[in-house]
């Protein structure tokens, strides 16, 4: 039997797996609630990285054919498909502008208190000066507050569509006005917009201090890729590694420095800080 055909083999089995994932995806629409939280959604393959796959299979299959590196097709597609994510910087971008649009909506909010409005009716007014990040939820409280809702379950609702802890300590603050209707919330809110403006500055500088760790990481996976190309094509360094027993050592080396990837980034990211306000979306509406 010619290498070719366990080579083909082996290439159409995993393309009709990622067929079969890409069919599911697109034909069976999954029931799914109303509102969710957004880290409790599952990660979802994209279609990039389908592509990606893809892409690697094929480029995996050529090497194993001419070269006789079988172990291309496992490693080729989960590299070009994996590595991406794995060196990519988070989306830490995104929630440090939420951060912001919160400080700035906080803002807006005491100084339409400051001029005499009450709670529920600043909440309602302040929807025309929204930040754009959080804008969609400044519409849902406006929404719900024209729709009746009492003012606790209203704001309850805001801090779960904000779903940050962030937001969950602006929504506290509402909820002790809205049962206390005291004096005194907007320079409660003023003060509470600096606390957030110090906030956001703190984690700028922790992703500065996260993003050059990434850096190096990603500047010495290119390197070792590179390396390994030309050792593999124009050396004998790698020759033990065309046996049988060496691909599979070099699959335990490569899924050790995977793991190391993996182990960084992890670190990277961090842990957001537990929420305190709001409930499930069931039991929102009184």
């Amino acid at each position: 039997m010619t290498p070719v055909v366990p080579a083909l083999a082996g290439a159409l089995v995993v393309a009709g797996l990622l067929g079969v994932v890409a069919g599911l995806r697109r034909s069976i629409p999954l029931p799914r609630p109303a509102r969710r939280r957004r880290r409790d959604r599952a990660p979802q393959v994209s279609r990039r990285t389908l592509l990606l796959a893809g892409a690697g299979l094929a480029v995996g299959m050529v090497v194993a054919v001419v070269a006789g590196w079988w172990v291309a097709l496992l490693v080729a597609p989960a590299a070009l498909a994996g590595l991406p994510v794995l060196l990519s910087a988070p989306t830490v971008g995104t929630s440090i502008a939420r951060l912001e649009a919160m400080e700035e909506w906080t803002r807006s909010l005491a100084g339409v208190l400051t001029s005499g409005a009450g709670l529920e009716q600043a909440l309602v007014a302040t929807l025309r000066s929204a930040p754009e990040p959080i804008r969609p939820e400044i519409t849902r409280l406006a929404s719900r507050l024209r729709a009746r809702w009492s003012t606790e379950h209203a704001i309850r609702a805001l801090a779960d569509d904000l779903d940050d802890a962030t937001g969950d300590v602006i929504a506290a603050n509402l909820l002790l006005a809205a049962r206390r209707r005291g004096a005194g919330l907007a320079s409660v809110l003023d003060a509470l917009a600096e606390s957030v403006a110090a906030d956001v500055r703190a984690r700028r500088e922790v992703e500065a201090d996260r993003a050059k760790p990434r850096a190096t990481a990603r500047w010495v996976t290119l390197i070792t890729i590179g390396v390994l190309t030309v050792l593999a094509v124009t050396g004998e360094y790698v020759a033990p590694y065309r046996s049988g027993p060496g691909q599979l050592l070099l699959v335990a080396l490569l899924a050790l420095y995977v793991s190391t990837l993996v182990w960084m980034r992890r670190m990277a990211t961090g842990t957001p800080p537990a929420r305190f306000v709001g409930r499930p979306a069931t039991a929102e509406q009184p």
